[in-house]
């Protein structure tokens, strides 16, 4: 018989005592691996996507910084609809929208009762406008949610530079915000200082004020204390990303690019990593600007939330208050492409075996199967105390791919440290990619392959290694030079293609180690 035949054998062997009784008594889940999710920051992460909106006075008048003195009148949009922006974001898979309420000119987009610098003083609506009560009403409207910008730094408000005034002030803007508006999801906010005066920003009392007055948000900084900053403005998170995190180890202004790129295997802290890109040159609207193509935007894709985070794309609404169309064009491209690519997942009828299941072979609680099920409230579980890991998935036939998903149950905590997919040539395993961390989703591309066997092996953990998806999908857009390439700009790519490998110690010289 076969090397082959062998593996087909007991492949289908484990199958039938898989799916072909019931288990006898339920077995508890494995314990979490701490740090975990708060519920607040799960939803986050399942949201995947954000729409930033940068609009205000800089808008007029073709200024990424504000000097805090343009007159109040420039704000004059004659079409603004909020309608339109929470349409753009639901129809493109974006969970939420999150506003400049306040940017570093200290222009307010609401009518706070604490400057004379906002909607209040414009022309607009003759005065009676609030933007950020359109875009709350809107965003509910698309079910939605909605998130809030408000710059800590203030070039308007002449308290500024008195530490104690200007965080009371600070603070009772968040109130106004907080309070009037309903639910508020997130809250994004940085150490911006640019001026010379001293000014020191009581982040603790913000934090505490936040977390009291909205009991379902996270807050955005550089260093948490709910989500990170992955460290740049392009979108790109690190090969390796964990969600966990020490907060004592930075400051909000003072972080470690390296640190914040990918996180910490021994992190106590669960902050996951936010990719903060504009859709243009600029993050606020310049009529001389272009937006990025939609393939561009599929790469940051690949490399935000593919990488264990989430990604907030700014798309700046023009001078008359609408998304202009060339940007919706763009993200109506970038919506069609992802829908192509991920509608057909070859790996969704494969039949699928393990090297172990928890509770027993026959115990369909925690059987390799539930892999092929979307989410991450199901998922493969091992038996405990195994030395290595794999699941084997029949494709049912030979099938060509270039993009591998996976996803970890992660309200277990993050596990897998390093792992591998192999697939079957002749009687060879042969591995086609290798990976670190995977969190709440892995997506890997490399070029194509066709195969009908894949297997997937985890080399580490931090501890029992969970499997809640494996999709195996082909990405006909994407020109792919090597697997998980590399963070350069397209046109700096290398030819290189990757060469498949068989030099594993474990399971890659031959096809019979199930």
């Amino acid at each position: 018989m076969s090397t082959l035949l062998v593996v087909l054998v007991v492949h289908l062997h484990l199958l039938v005592r898989v799916h072909g009784a019931a288990a006898v008594a339920a077995t508890p889940p494995p314990l979490p691996v701490l740090p975990v999710p708060s519920y607040a920051q799960l939803q986050w992460q399942l949201a995947e996507m954000a729409l930033f909106i940068h609009f205000g006075p800089n808008t007029f008048t073709d200024s990424e910084w504000g000097t805090g003195h343009a007159d109040p009148a420039v704000f004059a949009p004659s079409a603004l609809d909020a309608g339109q922006w929470a349409r753009v974001a639901a129809e493109g898979g974006f969970g939420r929208v999150v506003l400049t309420a306040k940017h570093h000119d200290g222009f307010c987009l609401w009518p706070s009762a604490l400057t004379d610098y906002s909607v209040a003083a414009s022309p607009w609506r003759d005065g009676a406008g609030d933007v950020v009560g359109e875009l709350s009403a809107a965003v509910r409207a698309e079910g939605i949610g909605l998130g809030l910008y408000l710059s800590p730094w203030d070039r308007h408000e002449p308290v500024y530079g008195d530490t104690v005034a200007y965080n009371e002030h600070y603070m009772g803007q968040m109130t106004e915000l907080l309070t009037r508006y309903g639910d508020v999801e997130e809250v994004w906010l940085d150490g911006a200082k640019g001026d010379a005066r001293h000014m020191d920003y009581m982040f603790d009392a913000w934090f505490a004020l936040i977390h009291q007055l909205q009991r379902r948000v996270v807050i955005f900084s550089d260093a948490g204390p709910d989500t990170r900053w992955i460290g740049d403005e392009a979108g790109v998170a690190g090969r390796t990303c964990w969600s966990p995190f020490n907060k004592s180890d930075v400051t909000i202004g003072g972080i470690i690019a390296e640190y914040s790129r990918s996180g910490d295997l021994f992190g106590e802290d669960w902050v996951p990593a936010e990719c903060d890109v504009s859709i243009r040159p600029g993050w606020f609207w310049h009529a001389s600007e272009k937006p990025k193509n939609a393939t561009d935007l599929l790469d940051i894709y690949y490399k935000s939330v593919g990488r264990n985070c989430l990604l907030i794309l700014n798309v700046p609404p023009n001078s008359s208050g609408l998304i202009s169309d060339e940007d919706m064009q763009v993200l109506q491209e970038f919506t069609e492409i992802r829908r192509i690519i991920f509608s057909q997942n070859f790996a969704a009828n494969a039949t699928v075996s393990a090297s172990s299941v928890r509770g027993g072979l026959d115990n369909i609680q925690f059987a390799p199967s539930n892999a092929l099920q979307d989410g991450i409230y199901s998922y493969w579980a091992p038996q405990e105390s195994q030395t290595s890991w794999e699941m084997l998935f029949d494709l049912k036939q030979s099938t060509s791919f270039n993009l591998v998903q996976l996803q970890e149950p992660i309200q277990m905590g993050q596990r897998v440290i390093e792992f591998h997919v192999d697939i079957l040539v002749g009687e060879l395993w042969q591995t086609i990619l290798e990976g670190t961390t995977i969190g709440y989703k892995r997506l890997l591309q490399f070029p194509a392959v066709e195969a009908r066997y894949l297997k997937l092996c985890v080399a580490s953990a931090r501890a029992d290694p969970l499997i809640a998806f494996f999709g195996v999908f082909m990405d006909p857009f994407s020109i792919i030079y090597s697997v998980d390439h590399d963070d350069k700009p397209s046109h700096t790519n290398s030819s290189e293609v990757i060469m498949l490998r068989t030099d594993h110690a474990a399971g890659n010289k031959g096809t019979a180690t199930m």
